[in-house]
């Protein structure tokens, strides 16, 4: 296994990382007084900063507008991009529209590609995921009530979804659905494109999260199907692999969240170090860095992040060598344990800041408030535990060991 980066890539990163600190990081403050809908003006303007330096759709098709890197070269980007709440939407490559650009890459067909992926790699639309129940465990995705049943050349959608993130505005939703009731668990469902202006297609609501009002389209919505009736042509792939697509999405979609969240890391990391350095705490001039305790929180985090930063290479790596299928229990280690490292090193650089921590002065309130869901979504921590756990006691069993 070869980390080593190349020189276009240490390019890249270096631009990147300059843009981030000129352009993108002084907007934060920005995120405490309004809404992402308030910004987009300014948002706007970077964008196309972006695509004048030809960073834009760092991850996505070279043939649809983007730069076509690999996973890796990807994850080390999107570790970049991840020191800013802004910084994947500026570059479009924010979530869901990525993972749906993925899934209809590998699965829409000419006319979908057309409709959907080009505009959504180009930035001039924007789109939502439906998957998550509100009466079902999300991290069961077999467990679906949602229906869309054949009806000539049409499909009529029931049910209710919510967690469909950034819904509000989006131009359509790629929506999980049973459409195959009597087939065994994993070949029921399907993924269907469904326009957001569909009759039927009803956003109940942006769901109020950890004190955000959800008045925006960076929000998480909740949407009542009632007799959406769609084309039998927006039927993604073909009818009961839902699953396996969805899971060829969450796959990569992982290693994307994990080296955003080792972005977070790094940000709460420099500003704890920074604070700690500064912070004059005894008549003196002594600082909080002076202190043992202190010096102990800066070291394990700074351990705790590499791991998580090499497990999730290893990873990615795997993926493109080997398939989604032969990582599948790398993904699931590294969901659970790079999640836990953010909360503790932003935890960390919370109680270095001490007051001023608690504030919005900084960007690390916002963090601790918005990614407090890294445990959940995606897989709650304990499903992928018991997973990885079940496996692992599997291969002892017969087995002696002296």
């Amino acid at each position: 296994m070869d980390f080593e980066i190349s020189e276009k890539l240490k390019i890249i990163t270096q631009m990147i990382d300059e843009f981030m600190d000129r352009e993108v990081i002084p907007l934060e403050p920005e995120l405490h007084h309004g809404t992402f809908r308030d910004m987009l003006p300014v948002l706007s303007e970077k964008r196309e900063m972006v695509k004048r330096m030809e960073l834009w759709a760092p991850n996505h098709p070279k043939e649809y507008g983007g730069m076509g890197l690999d996973l890796v070269e990807y994850a080390i980007v999107s570790e970049a991009l991840g020191r800013s709440p802004l910084g994947h939407y500026i570059f479009n490559c924010q979530a869901p529209d990525a993972g749906n650009i993925e899934i209809l890459h590998l699965h829409g067909n000419d006319d979908q590609k057309e409709r959907y992926l080009r505009p959504l790699v180009e930035g001039k639309i924007r789109s939502c995921f439906s998957m998550t129940e509100v009466e079902m465990p999300g991290s069961n995705p077999v467990m679906l009530e949602t229906t869309a049943v054949r009806d000539g050349d049409e499909y009529i959608i029931d049910g209710q979804k919510w967690y469909s993130t950034a819904a509000d505005g989006a131009a359509f939703s790629i929506v999980m659905a049973v459409t195959n009731p009597e087939a065994p668990p994993h070949l029921r469902a399907s993924m269907i494109i469904v326009p957001t202006d569909a009759k039927g297609f009803n956003l109940v609501r942006n769901i109020p999260v950890m004190g955000h009002s959800g008045d925006d389209w960076a929000s998480h919505a909740e949407i009542l199907f009632q007799s959406c009736r769609v084309p039998r042509e927006n039927l993604l792939g073909a009818e009961g692999q839902g699953f396996r697509m969805a899971q060829e999405r969450l796959g990569p979609g992982r290693i994307h969240h994990c080296m955003r969240w080792i972005g977070v890391c790094n940000r709460a990391f420099d500003l704890m170090c920074s604070r700690a350095s500064k912070r004059m705490i005894t008549p003196d001039g002594k600082t909080l860095a002076t202190r043992q305790i202190v010096q102990s929180w800066v070291a394990q985090s700074a351990a705790e992040i590499q791991a998580a930063r090499l497990m999730t290479l290893q990873a990615a790596w795997k993926i493109e060598k080997l398939g989604p299928k032969a990582a599948r229990y790398d993904i699931s280690f590294i969901k659970f344990f790079v999640a836990n490292v953010m909360q503790q090193v932003l935890d960390r650089a919370l109680q270095v800041h001490g007051g001023l921590g608690m504030t919005d002065d900084t960007i690390i309130a916002w963090f601790y408030r918005h990614e407090r869901a890294a445990r959940i979504y995606d897989g709650a921590d304990e499903v992928h535990k018991v997973a990885v756990a079940k496996k692992i006691l599997k291969d002892y069993e017969g087995r002696a060991v002296r």
